[in-house]
């Protein structure tokens, strides 16, 4: 009788590269994974800060009304949570925007360095951990949530520059984690093939023998996965290979992949989350970063009719109508993509558990600055989607000034991580905010 995934593998002669596709597949899980759900995250960055009066809703509770820059997130209102009055207190070295990155998901101030920002006093990176690898260390300990990656941090057009601006994931103070902007490079970390478009093309081919026998032993549900896995790497293939082919001239190796250029940035968003939740299908990992553009971010959003830069934009004055309505419809388009994201979840369904991925998923979209053109820290946007840390939804709820550090407990203590602090203990002495 099989008992492990390994001597499944080896009695079966599999090769590799087709082991990523049996990641998932319940009748192979380890003993202690058997019967457990999968809790998943997913920390969205978009820079700048939003325009409040056209962000957040007016009332608290379960009676509340999206906003234009939320209206693309209507779907799935009944499983929003949005908190208002959340505040990133870390002060000390570098200017808004740099802390602001940068104590994001540590909660802890920055190092001195050189980096020297608008205002204020140089700095260097984070003196932490960022939550989202406090999270993946602690599954990551666990046999039973035990996965291939821990996490996985993509991007859309981030600076290849490394600083303060650009980096807001850490695996450990001074320690920055880079992520992944390029659609190809993300597929070849999933699933190892060459660099070559010929490669890409046939990242099955050499692993189609070993599908079949893995088919022929393995029962019907296991064989559905298996299917709907490899279909979907299939069509993750066309659309890099048409992306390629519609770049409109030759592209240098060695990593041609998708155009890194400005006008691209909504087929790099749709290519980059239809990987990360084929990745979470596939249980990859539990928890992911989804970095677009970088802090001061200047992306042109021309498909928006916009040609103004957005960090130029966001400087503009509120009483300025025309700046003020371009900087709505920038946040209602990062809007879509995290409806993008929730609705994939939504109809993917949890591998061999009940209900959907979205079920088991939390989707939390914040921003380094509440508002752009005065730099505040204060009433950050973090909103949330589906119930993957059972926090109760469906609801728009205000604090004052709570320290972000709460809720970077909250989260912790949602996958079962009890931490009495995280980041600056000064911020934590009220312990987590009360979601559930």
């Amino acid at each position: 009788m099989i008992r492990t995934r390994r001597q499944f593998i080896r009695d079966l002669g599999i090769g590799a590269a087709a082991v990523p596709f049996l990641q998932n597949l319940p009748s192979l899980a380890d003993s202690e994974q058997q019967g457990r759900r999968k809790q998943r995250i997913i920390f969205m960055f978009s820079p700048n800060g939003v325009v409040r009066k056209n962000f957040w809703p007016d009332a608290e509770g379960e009676q509340f009304e999206l906003k234009e820059s939320l209206k693309p997130l209507e779907p799935f209102k009944d499983r929003m949570l949005l908190l208002n009055g959340v505040c990133d207190q870390v002060r000390g070295d570098g200017d808004s925007h740099m802390r602001g990155m940068g104590c994001l998901l540590t909660g802890v101030e920055l190092f001195p360095g050189n980096i020297q920002g608008g205002s204020h006093t140089p700095a260097g990176w984070a003196k932490g951990i960022s939550i989202d690898q406090e999270i993946k260390n602690f599954l990551q300990r666990d046999p039973a949530t035990r996965t291939r990656f821990g996490s996985l941090e993509f991007g859309v057009m981030v600076p290849e520059r490394a600083d303060t601006w650009t980096r807001w994931s850490y695996a450990a103070a001074n320690k920055p984690i880079t992520p992944i902007d390029d659609p190809k490079q993300m597929f070849n970390k999933l699933y190892g093939r060459a660099r070559d478009r010929e490669a890409l093309a046939s990242v099955l081919d050499g692993v189609t023998d070993d599908l079949k026998r893995v088919g022929g032993a393995v029962g019907a549900a296991d064989r559905r996965l298996l299917e709907e896995h490899a279909a979907a790497v299939r069509e993750i293939e066309r659309e890099l290979s048409e992306s390629q082919e519609t770049a409109g001239h030759a592209v240098p190796p060695p990593e041609p992949g998708v155009r890194k250029d400005n006008d691209n940035i909504p087929r790099l968003s749709k290519a980059q989350i239809d990987l990360m939740i084929q990745a979470f299908a596939a249980d990859f990992m539990r928890v992911a970063t989804f970095q677009y553009t970088n802090s001061v971010g200047g992306a042109r959003m021309t498909w928006l009719g916009i040609t103004e830069g957005h960090h130029s934009l966001s400087h503009e004055g509120n009483d300025k109508l025309p700046a003020q309505e371009k900087l709505t419809k920038i946040n209602a388009w990062f809007a879509e993509q995290m409806a993008y994201m929730a609705r994939r979840l939504a109809e993917t369904p949890e591998p061999g558990g009940d209900g959907s991925l979205l079920d088991n998923t939390l989707i939390l979209w914040t921003n380094e600055l509440g508002e752009g053109n005065s730099h505040s820290l204060d009433n950050i946007p973090f909103v949330m989607v589906g119930n993957g840390l059972d926090f109760e939804m469906g609801r728009s709820v205000k604090y004052k000034r709570a320290p972000h550090n709460r809720l970077l407990l909250s989260i912790a203590h949602g996958f079962g991580h009890h931490l009495e602090h995280f980041g600056n203990p000064a911020f934590c002495a009220d312990g987590p905010l009360a979601l559930g």
